[in-house]
């Protein structure tokens, strides 16, 4: 019998495709990383990635949690399997099988108990508001990695980064403390990995900041990885203080693994040409603008190497909403900072904040919208006006407040100048569900230093601060103010955000000890640490009522009470000594016949006429 044997091209063609069909599959990524039994939502979506991945079965076997279904997307490289965890599940390691025909791949996924409770961050606390690179270098060993995109550090091009690190911020927790600081946000720690970003036309700039994520599951290791951020977590709640996590949910980096390799067309927010967004956010509440101003704002990009996430898609939804849930469980988060609050799908903020808060009703949660009205920033947040959508936000960064008093600090007293315009801005707090919670701040990372806004004068950065620490909100400190950091964006926002002297090695002047600060510069530290020590012991300053006056002639008053006691603040914005008649506080003062300085321990033993200084603020807990 003739044997009948096929040429090598045509044995390649016919078979080949069946063979490469047939190969096990390939998992590269399974997020989130692990998961918790005991959770009160059930649902739990995996994204799964690897190649042809999409063609794979899947299986599993483990007691109380379900395999609901296999979602398959346009991209052959993904699938998304849905899971029920119901409460008959226990901590252990389950296993899910993909198949390709007679091949198989196990993989072995980690449940875990459910045990963390935030502590959450109230108006007690004191905020510190700091950027990991330039704050304190704990190991030069992390500096720079050559296998990263960006494998420069140089602390001194501004532009680079610089090596800090979160053991720099360890090592640092006792002079933290010390200030009176009780919660801790940092600019994100999660991975950028990305390459040197054109933000000018002689410059490149690294992702230092933190908001160009590449891999969402990762801490940057130029930070020190997952390791050093969980060690970091254990020493603030070792000390009774908080860890505020920063959320990027608008857009990441166009060098992040997925936006290289898209699981859907509509993963992002795409446009025939590029389309930058109006930073508008008038569109969202005006009830005559135009749907196509509204597109721009809220699916335009914010630099064309920022790419613009759509949240409307169900996948990426729950892939963000997951991402979130999942760091704060793993890492005892008390609180999230959210960027760019505005520029988000708002239906889907509100679907995250609610599983948050669902899971974690103490955890505190801030949006971040510059917005110049309180009006326009009560619509990102809880409020009690009638808008076609209600955010459930329940908290944001107080924008208008920190343009009336760096602005009041400017202006000369006037009807709608000085502090009037502190007065005025408070006085429309009745937008807000709870303006209480609101996040009170004097500059920040993206804003010009404060000291330099107001002229480099140390008695007008005294009643900033004294202002920041003593009417209603959460207040928050950018690093470096209380020793008096300054500097404008002139060239760039890496002036606002240098380093802190006496956290990097060879540093000439350490800062973070009273023998390397200057006279001045004690001062104004003595003064921040004085009366944020305070404010967090009085109920009454930080969590009481308040109570504020028509400002008259540069002179600005109010009170926080509560049935314990009562706290005067009284401001003159004057360049001369005034004397302050009390008579028309009386329904803050009556039964009061003295008072003691906060700030200097004096007893003030007439209170119907107070002398307050130039350009001072005090601080009076009235007596009896």
């Amino acid at each position: 019998m003739k044997k009948h044997l096929f040429p090598p091209f045509i044995f390649l063609a016919v078979f080949l495709p069946q063979l490469v069909f047939a190969q096990a599959p390939a998992i590269q990524r399974v997020e989130p990383t692990n998961w918790w039994v005991g959770m009160k939502n059930p649902n739990l979506q995996l994204l799964v990635y690897g190649k042809n991945i999409g063609s794979s079965t899947v299986s599993l076997t483990y007691p109380g949690v379900r395999l609901k279904k296999v979602n398959k997307v346009e991209n052959p490289n993904y699938l998304f399997v849905d899971l029920d965890i119901t409460p008959a599940a226990k901590p252990g390691t389950m296993v899910l099988t993909f198949a390709n025909g007679n091949n198989r791949t196990p993989y072995r996924y980690e449940l875990r108990r459910k045990s963390h409770q935030p502590l959450g961050v109230t108006p007690a606390d004191l905020i510190y508001l700091i950027m990991p690179d330039r704050f304190a270098n704990g190991s030069e060993a992390n500096d720079k990695f050559a296998d990263m995109l960006d494998p420069n550090a140089d602390a001194n091009n501004p532009y680079l980064r610089h090596g800090g690190d979160i053991q720099g911020i360890i090592n640092h927790l006792d002079y933290l403390q010390d200030l009176g600081v009780t919660a801790l946000w940092m600019t994100p720690v999660i991975q950028n990995d990305e390459l040197l970003k054109k933000e000018g036309p002689d410059r490149m700039q690294a992702g230092y900041h933190g908001y160009h994520f590449t891999d969402h599951y990762k801490i940057d290791r130029r930070f020190g990885g997952n390791e050093a951020y969980s060690q970091l977590s254990k020493a603030l709640h070792q000390r009774g203080m908080k860890l505020v996590q920063d959320a990027v949910y608008n857009h990441v980096s166009d060098d992040h693994w997925f936006y290289k390799d898209q699981p859907t067309k509509d993963w992002f927010n795409t446009w025939s040409s590029y389309t930058n967004t109006s930073h508008k956010e008038q569109s969202l509440y005006d009830p005559h603008a135009a749907p196509a101003d509204l597109k721009v704002m809220l699916d335009g990009w914010f630099t064309p190497f920022l790419p613009d996430l759509n949240q409307r898609n169900p996948y990426l939804a729950n892939y963000l909403i997951q991402h979130a849930i999942w760091s704060t469980e793993l890492f005892n988060l008390d609180a999230w900072r959210i960027d760019t609050y505005k520029y988000n799908d708002m239906a889907f903020m509100n679907r995250c904040n609610q599983t948050l808060l669902t899971e974690y009703p103490k955890l505190l949660l801030f949006g971040e919208s510059l917005v110049s009205t309180p009006a326009g920033l009560s619509y990102f947040v809880k409020n009690n006006l009638n808008y076609p959508f209600k955010s459930n936000l329940p908290s944001t960064l107080d924008f208008p407040l920190f343009n009336a008093i760096n602005g009041g600090l400017q202006q000369n007293f006037g009807w709608d100048t000085g502090v009037s315009r502190v007065h005025q801005t408070l006085a429309q707090d009745a937008v807000y569900a709870d303006p209480m919670k609101l996040v009170t701040y004097l500059d920040n990372h993206d804003e010009n230093r404060y000291l330099s806004v107001i002229g480099d004068d140390l008695d007008k950065y005294k009643m900033g601060v004294t202002w920041l620490l003593t009417t209603r909100g959460i207040p928050s400190l950018y690093y470096g103010t209380e020793i008096l950091m300054k500097n404008f964006k002139d060239p760039t926002d890496a002036e606002v955000r240098r380093n802190f002297p006496g956290g990097f090695p060879g540093d000439r002047e350490n800062k973070f000890t009273a023998a390397g600060r200057s006279r001045r510069e004690n001062e104004a530290f003595d003064f921040v640490r004085k009366l944020a020590n305070y404010r967090r012991a009085t109920p009454a300053l930080h969590s009481g009522k308040l109570m504020q006056y028509i400002p008259q002639d540069g002179l600005y008053t109010y009170f926080r009470y509560d049935n314990n006691k009562t706290v005067m603040v009284a401001t003159n914005t004057t360049d001369k000594e005034i004397g302050l008649d009390t008579g028309r506080f009386t329904d803050s003062m009556k039964g009061f016949t003295k008072g003691r300085n906060v700030l200097t321990d004096e007893t003030v033993s007439d209170l119907k006429l107070i002398k307050l200084p130039a350009k001072t603020a005090v601080v009076l807990e009235l007596m009896k």
